[in-house]
């Protein structure tokens, strides 16, 4: 379907302001740019309660902000997701996304612990990684003091975080441990070392362009690092067969759309249990502009009930090989 009217509206608005070209901006402009996009998030969601905890790490300590759906009881045991942040892993905040957090912790009627990362260029690959493992770790071994089920916790991101999600995910399924029910991953950057037809049609104009991609992976990898590692490129890690059920959503109009189908078919076809949505009409991070698209509302209904499908129950990591992708086109809003 063509492009939805407010987000053309947003991008014309985006495109007459003459904003600067991202390869040009600091990092500190990176970073307020992104905190100004995401202040048009719109009306918070409303969810139950919001704490922060903190849990030591060598030299320092890890910072995690719980969110729980509104009607939970104090010592309800719900299932969790472990969210990291979009930003492009140089950019973004528990505060940015807080709005973000509020709809997955609403829609997915999970608690969610958003992880305050370590950013680049200060802390530079795989920094973020150790983190994200982390503090995955420290969630499942802690899951009773958290108030979750240890039998359906997950890991969730957007963009970037989505990347950080599905390495976590990797690892974990590599190491045998912590055991994880899922992993939900919203427009994903799944492959800095490939051009996809997406990347190349969408390359400029649609918010995220290949401007903002590149400043963005040169300040977290530095100069030495191979972008085809699949700790950068998820999508091309050797073997992809024990992850859990995985949800991946995407938009028609994000440079992204591509590497993140791509993943859904590749796992698919290691005999994964996949559901695959790409909400037509949209543009990248279009789900953290809510009060610009409103169709976001309706896109988290969809990605807590897909999410809360597989957290319903303790869920098997895996399912017979051969079963159909669950391709679903996401309704225009």
């Amino acid at each position: 379907m063509p492009l939805d009217p407010r987000a053309k509206r947003f991008l014309d608005t985006l495109a007459a302001s003459g904003a600067a070209n991202t390869l040009a901006l600091t990092v500190e402009q990176r970073r307020r740019s992104l905190a100004q996009l995401l202040s048009f998030a719109g009306p918070l969601p409303t969810v139950g309660g919001v704490e922060e905890r903190t849990f030591p790490r060598p030299a320092s300590s890890l910072r995690v902000r719980i969110y729980a759906p509104a009607g939970v009881g104090a010592h309800e045991v719900l299932p969790g997701l472990v969210y990291f942040h979009g930003g492009g892993l140089v950019a973004g905040s528990l505060e940015t996304h807080d709005g973000i957090c509020r709809a997955l912790a609403a829609a997915s009627r999970c608690r969610l612990l958003s992880v305050d990362y370590r950013l680049a260029p200060e802390h530079s690959f795989p920094a973020a990684i150790d983190d994200g493992l982390a503090a995955t770790w420290w969630v499942a071994t802690h899951a009773a003091e958290l108030g979750l089920d240890p039998d359906r916790l997950g890991v969730c991101g957007d963009s970037a975080g989505a990347t950080l999600a599905a390495v976590v995910c990797q690892s974990a399924a590599a190491l045998g441990q912590p055991r994880l029910a899922c992993q939900f991953l919203l427009c994903p950057i799944m492959d800095y070392a490939a051009e996809s037809d997406s990347r190349r049609s969408l390359a400029q104009g649609y918010l995220i362009d290949r401007a903002t991609l590149e400043h963005d992976l040169r300040h977290y990898l530095g100069p030495e690092a191979d972008r085809a590692d699949p700790r950068v490129s998820p999508l091309r890690a050797p073997g992809v067969m024990n992850l859990p059920p995985t949800v991946i959503h995407t938009a028609e109009f994000d440079p992204l759309r591509d590497e993140g189908a791509a993943y859904a078919e590749r796992l698919r076809e290691a005999g994964v249990k996949i559901t695959y949505r790409c909400h037509p009409g949209m543009i990248h991070l279009f789900y953290g502009l809510g009060a610009l698209i409103p169709y976001a509302g309706a896109a988290f209904g969809l990605m807590g009930a897909d999410v809360g499908s597989l957290m319903a129950k303790p869920a098997k990591t895996m399912i017979p090989a051969g079963r159909e992708l669950e391709d679903e086109r996401a309704p225009p809003g």
